[in-house]
């Protein structure tokens, strides 16, 4: 990201006025040619191929569930513990070329700020937090796969499109390494860590080409999953209509989860028209929930860890230590902000007014599955019980 013209705000500011009208023309023109980003990282393969040939890529950490599930938590405090590298604000918005960008623009580096993210939830973010913007480069390769009103699933009959994205995706990884090696620890430690939610519907793929890779899936109670996901999706509609720019960076950097940009994914055909009247019901959500996780459940994939959000808000620092054993990370005691894990808000079964109450015992049943599959359950508050169910 160039340096703004306008100051980050803490508190209380507008997405789109963290960027002056220089950054929206050099967002503008880094999105609308994708082309040009790529042909520029070829450029960057040959500039810097001796550091992409020397930088192992090990046991690589992708962080995916469905939004609102605490996942770019996870993504914070462990990327907190400098043991790898992430994606960040300064790649923005030449995010296919870390290396060049980096390069071009570290004289210009804003010093670092906390400031909210849009979401409005509580969270900060600052230019040197890890940010999710690995789906720009899924979407630069595979456009096809994002249909005007939902995303496709990947499947086993899924080739790289030309033979390019897979090299493309390896070098890019390590480019980031390389990136983040600079500095300590040693670079050999260095892992590459990412949260991109859409990953859910492409683990398989992940696994194939990054077979010792671990698969971090946060889930929550579903009701309460489902209730969270329906409250920002509606205040991201408002949002949108409010910022036009903030509509147009989501969309850009593959953020379709809410609001007028909302993309579903469209896990075993579960998606019937019209998408976005159905959207503003707690059934659609609940029902995004059940089709998420039953795919995550039947793709069956060693390398997947289930994490229960309400057990890390329960014990935040004896489950993050579950997290950090089952990622092979070693030594968890850079993940002392764990403790930044609050109670999520709880929503009754009755609160969501759902019309098809047949979803309550269907969901109820597979959050219980999947908590018998859980790396962390020990201290988890609760699971859906028929007593909520009935309420």
């Amino acid at each position: 990201m160039v340096k703004p013209r306008v100051a980050p705000r803490a508190a209380g500011a507008r997405f789109q006025d963290r960027y002056s009208r220089l950054d929206r023309l050099v967002h503008r023109l880094a999105f609308s040619t994708i082309r040009i980003q790529k042909s520029l990282a070829d450029l960057e393969d040959r500039l810097h191929a001796r550091s992409i040939a020397a930088t192992t890529i090990r046991r690589p950490v992708f962080i995916a569930g469905l939004p609102r599930a605490g996942t770019t938590l996870l993504l914070e405090i462990l990327g907190a513990s400098k043991l790898f590298a992430t994606h960040t604000c300064r790649n923005m918005p030449f995010v296919l070329t870390p290396l060049l960008w980096h390069a071009v623009t570290r004289r210009f580096h804003a010093p670092d700020a906390a400031f909210d993210r849009a979401h409005g939830d509580g969270m900060t973010i600052g230019y040197d937090s890890p940010e999710a913007f690995e789906e720009i480069v899924w979407r630069a390769f595979w456009p096809h796969k994002r249909r005007a009103d939902r995303i496709a699933p990947w499947t086993a009959a899924d080739r790289d499109p030309g033979e390019e994205f897979e090299p493309f995706l390896r070098n890019h990884l390590a480019k980031l390494i390389a990136l983040r090696a600079a500095r300590p620890p040693a670079p050999d430690r260095v892992r590459y860590l990412s949260k991109n939610n859409a990953n859910l519907c492409r683990i398989p793929t992940l696994v194939r080409l990054f077979p010792d890779a671990a698969v971090l899936v946060p889930f929550r109670n579903p009701f309460d999953h489902a209730a969270s996901m329906l409250r920002q999706h509606l205040r991201f509609l408002r949002l949108h209509a409010a910022e036009p720019f903030t509509r147009r960076y989501m969309e850009d950097v593959g953020h379709c989860e809410f609001g007028a940009n909302l993309r579903p994914i469209d896990f075993g055909r579960w998606l019937t028209p019209p998408i976005a009247p159905r959207a503003r019901t707690a059934d659609f959500w609940l029902r995004y929930w059940l089709a998420a996780y039953r795919h995550v459940l039947n793709d069956g994939v060693d390398n997947v860890v289930l994490v229960s959000f309400d057990a890390l808000c329960a014990d935040p620092q004896a489950a993050m230590r579950r997290v950090a054993a089952a990622i092979r990370l070693g030594d968890a005691t850079g993940l002392g902000a764990a403790v930044r894990f609050r109670a999520p808000t709880r929503y009754p079964a009755a609160a969501l007014r759902l019309e098809d109450r047949s979803l309550l015992e269907t969901s109820r049943m597979l959050h219980q599955q999947m908590l018998e599959r859980c790396v962390v359950t020990r201290g988890d508050s609760r699971t859906a019980s028929k007593t909520e169910i009935s309420s």
